[in-house]
């Protein structure tokens, strides 16, 4: 799938016009800056018009220059350096505030997720792993934050539940082998995507588990082992992976999976308020200063 828009401007190269040329050699050679380029500035970069430009999009078969983009963004999903991650920042932010750019992107992020998660995915999951002998979760790199988020309020609510460390292969499958078709696992990955995590996934699909994947697209390499699709607007174009979207789905999972499971989280729940009172874990309000 990554090399489709260039396979499609490579099949219509000799037919365009002089303008549709210069842009197609441009993406061909910069598709990692065009990708965030709005119409005009790829346009003015160019030079040609606006306009140009979106029938440019629209001669490669898109409906538009916003999904000629889309193309574009995937194209280079796994390939951006972290290096041309920080570039692309900078460039976005060089006229505005980033403190505000960045927030308002996140909200933005969120706001796509709702559009794009699909409910009967999100409330298969939940039945998925209410009702599992064991859960299994794995993420690495950035992507382990999430995984261990997850797992720490599950591992509150389920007896059985397993953070599954990504290290090397030989671990990462010792870890998971004696999953079978009463466990779930689910899979968290994000560009750039880690092999490890496709690995464990491809894996427990062939020995029957179930498998729930959170990624940000259905090319992510982990999305094709998914019984259960769960997409999140991930940020491929900053040197700092943007978890918001993707914690915001972990969170709905977390509450989900608790309010199907009320009277047993529960009384979990009351059995760690008398062990965290008792070993005094957490601060009190009225006590005095340490």
């Amino acid at each position: 799938m990554e090399n489709d828009l260039l396979k499609i401007i490579s099949a219509k190269m000799d037919s365009l016009s002089k303008s549709h040329k210069k842009i197609a050699e441009y993406i061909i050679k910069y598709y990692d800056k065009t990708a965030f380029m709005t119409a005009q500035k790829l346009g003015t970069t160019v030079g040609v018009s606006e306009s140009t430009v979106v029938r440019f999009a629209c001669e490669l078969g898109y409906m538009g220059y916003p999904d000629l983009q889309c193309a574009m963004q995937q194209l280079m999903r796994n390939n951006l350096t972290a290096v041309q991650r920080m570039e692309v920042t900078a460039n976005q932010c060089e006229n505005g505030d980033i403190f505000e750019y960045i927030l308002s992107s996140d909200i933005e992020r969120i706001r796509k997720t709702m559009e794009q998660i699909s409910k009967s995915d999100f409330n298969r999951a939940v039945d998925m792993i209410a009702s599992c002998h064991t859960i299994y979760i794995i993420g690495s790199r950035s992507s382990d934050a999430l995984a261990s988020f997850l797992w720490y309020y599950f591992n509150l609510i389920f007896p059985r539940c397993k953070n599954v460390k990504a290290t090397t292969t030989s671990e990462t499958f010792e870890q998971i082998m004696r999953i079978d078709e009463n466990d779930v696992i689910i899979g968290i990955s994000f560009p750039r995507y880690s092999m490890q995590t496709a690995k464990a996934l491809k894996y427990a699909r062939t020995k029957g588990a179930n498998v729930i994947a959170l990624t940000d697209s259905r090319n992510s390499p982990i999305a094709k082992y998914a019984h259960e699709l769960l997409l999140a607007q991930g940020d491929i174009a900053s040197f700092a992976d943007s978890l918001v979207a993707p914690m915001s789905v972990i969170n709905a999972l977390i509450a989900a999976v608790s309010v199907k499971n009320i009277d047993m989280v529960s009384r979990n729940l009351q059995t760690l308020e008398q062990i965290w009172q008792k070993y005094d874990v957490y601060t009190q309000s009225d006590e005095e200063e340490i």
